[in-house]
C-alpha cells in the first residue's frame, strides 16, 4: 500500500512538473482546480500517517519502559522501532511532497495570470 501511494506521488508530482514545463497551458483553470483537490487528498494521508507514526512511537516507549518489568518485551519494542522507523520516512516523503505540490501551486498561479 505504501509503495502505491509513493508511485502514485511521484507519478502525479512529475506529470504537473510536466505541464509546468510545457509552452502551451490548456484548460489551466481546470488543472488548478484538480491541484488543489489532490493536495487536499494527500493532506489528508500526511494528517493520517502523522497519526499512525505517533501511535507506533507512544506504543515503541511505552514498551521500552516495560522492558523493566520483564525481557520479553524486547522484541516487541524492536519491532516497534523497525516500523516506527519506516513511517517516519513514509511521513518525511508525504510531508514533503505535499510542500513541493504547494511550489506547483503557485507556479501554476503564475502561468494562469501571465
Amino acid at each position: 500500500m505504501v509503495i502505491l501511494v509513493k508511485k502514485y506521488i511521484q507519478d502525479y508530482i512529475t506529470e504537473i512538473d510536466n505541464y509546468i514545463n510545457t509552452t502551451y497551458h490548456s484548460d489551466i483553470d481546470e488543472v488548478i482546480r484538480i491541484h488543489l483537490r489532490k493536495i487536499k487528498f494527500f493532506q489528508h494521508e500526511r494528517i493520517v500517517h502523522l497519526f499512525v507514526t505517533l501511535f507506533f512511537a507512544l506504543f515503541a516507549i511505552l514498551f521500552t519502559f516495560l522492558i523493566k518489568t520483564s525481557y520479553c518485551f524486547i522484541p516487541v519494542a524492536f519491532i516497534l522501532y523497525i516500523i516506527l522507523l519506516f513511517y517516519i520516512f513514509h511521513y518525511f516523503f508525504l510531508e514533503n511532497s505535499v510542500q513541493y505540490m504547494y511550489k506547483q501551486h503557485d507556479k501554476l498561479i503564475k502561468i494562469a495570470n501571465r
